[in-house]
């Protein structure tokens, strides 16, 4: 994997306000009536997160962390409509997990295919022009709507690489190796333990076939519990169809000779029990164990005893020599038949989605008793019409009372205690009670 691997990011993303509509009147000679005209303002634009094959790491996101969309144009006169805001489309590599926080719920998606689009932020609708408020009791209405304002979240993204298979195994077991032999992956590969610092991807050709392959950097005793490197790359193993469990069959002892069998199958033990214990679905992968290292004298020696110690677990067992090459062929003629025989999951009926989350009865109402004397009412209709409000047309301030009382919201109050003169907060506007004129 060419360059530097990001696997966690956090961003901020921000849709576009809705353009503001007009309070306008037709002036046409010889019309003495025109009447109102005002238009409708534009949506602002969204925000979507979508799959790019082409990409592999989350590294863009550590210097651009903010993105904005643009707003919706306002209306205009002769009932003209402001144009639509730019979308922001944001590219993310396959396997990027979503997440963020709506109304006080934590939510997320995953992003796995090609082309699914995620609309992260949605923009704000264009506000109301004047020609929507006319009436038989008002011809005139000198009231327009401001944009809606777009939405705004900050997003957790972590990448967890969608592989068909991942080399597990102890540090310096030969992962490195075996990657650069079956593929074109170029991993630092050096005889010491935590060479690899980061997931490689390699792409292996069998005959037609071909199947992606992960390094996952060495796991020691304690990984599941963040010892070592692993435990910042387990996660890149959840998403593979098959396992391969590289086993060093020439590991050294303390003394610097081949260790023995039960050393060695002991720590072929260990590697899985850390599986299990970051994942228990993990301890059920299919997994193809790999005796490495057999360019090795005491490796080949004892490597006949060492596959029927390990193979008593009923994995298919392969005894290689990542360095030579010896085993290799029937290595990789075997995981691709494997995989033929597990099909990847079908892609996504809908490349686009929405975030996973009810919103409920927009209508529906909170009514709170502060503690310094004020009242706020919550409810996503009610605040979303305060923040389409312009104070400064006298006009809006009787429809907001009209609309507090056909909500139900102004009895509620009433039911609450509210008194003449109290304050009243509704989203960003203070507003001051009275049951005798508008708010």
């Amino acid at each position: 994997m060419a360059g530097e691997f990001f696997d966690r990011a956090r961003i901020v993303v921000r849709a576009g306000d809705g353009g503001d509509g007009q309070a306008t009147f037709r002036r046409e000679k010889h019309v003495p009536r025109g009447g109102p005209d005002g238009g409708d303002g534009g949506r602002g634009g969204h925000i979507y997160l979508e799959v790019d094959v082409h990409l592999n790491t989350l590294l863009r996101f550590r210097e651009h962390r903010r993105f904005s969309a643009e707003r919706g144009g306002n209306g205009g006169t002769a009932r003209r409509h402001g144009r639509d805001g730019a979308d922001v489309v944001i590219g993310v590599p396959p396997g990027t997990v979503v997440r963020t926080m709506i109304d006080g719920t934590a939510v997320e998606v995953d992003l796995t295919m090609a082309g699914m689009r995620l609309l992260a932020a949605q923009g704000g609708k264009g506000g109301l022009g004047n020609v929507h408020f006319t009436s038989a009791q008002q011809q005139a209405p000198r009231i327009a709507e401001l944009g809606e304002p777009g939405e705004a979240f900050e997003l957790e993204l972590e990448l967890k690489l969608i592989a068909d298979v991942g080399l597990i195994g102890l540090p310096n077991a030969g992962k490195s190796t075996l990657i650069a032999q079956i593929s074109a992956a170029r991993p630092k590969i050096a005889p010491y333990p935590f060479t690899t610092l980061q997931p490689n991807l390699g792409v292996v050709a069998v005959g037609d076939d071909s199947f992606v392959v992960a390094d996952i950097p060495g796991l020691i005793e304690g990984a599941h519990r963040g010892v070592g490197l692993g435990f910042e790359f387990l996660r890149h193993v959840e998403r593979t169809r098959l396992l391969v469990h590289v086993v060093d069959a020439a590991m050294p002892d303390a003394y610097g000779d081949t260790a023995d069998i039960a050393t060695i199958v002991a720590h072929y033990h260990l590697i899985n029990r850390e599986l299990a214990l970051y994942h228990p679905e993990l301890a059920e992968r299919p997994q193809v164990i790999v005796l490495n290292k057999l360019d090795v004298p005491a490796a080949r020696a004892h490597s006949e005893a060492l596959r029927q110690a390990i193979a008593g677990d009923g994995q298919a067992v392969f005894m290689i020599s990542a360095a030579t090459g010896e085993g290799v062929a029937a290595l990789t003629g075997h995981l691709a038949a494997q995989l033929g025989a597990r099909p990847a999951p079908a892609a996504a009926p809908d490349t686009l989605i929405a975030w996973p989350i009810e919103r409920g009865d927009e209508r529906a109402f909170i009514i709170d008793a502060l503690d310094d004397g004020r009242w706020r009412v919550h409810g996503r209709r009610i605040e979303r019409l305060i923040s389409m409000t312009n104070f400064a047309q006298p006009e809006s301030l009787y429809r907001i009372q009209r609309v507090l009382e056909a909500s139900g919201i102004s009895e509620a109050l009433r039911r609450a205690g509210v008194r003449e003169g109290d304050t009243v907060a509704i989203e960003n506007a203070e507003l001051v009670w009275s049951d005798e004129a508008p708010l």
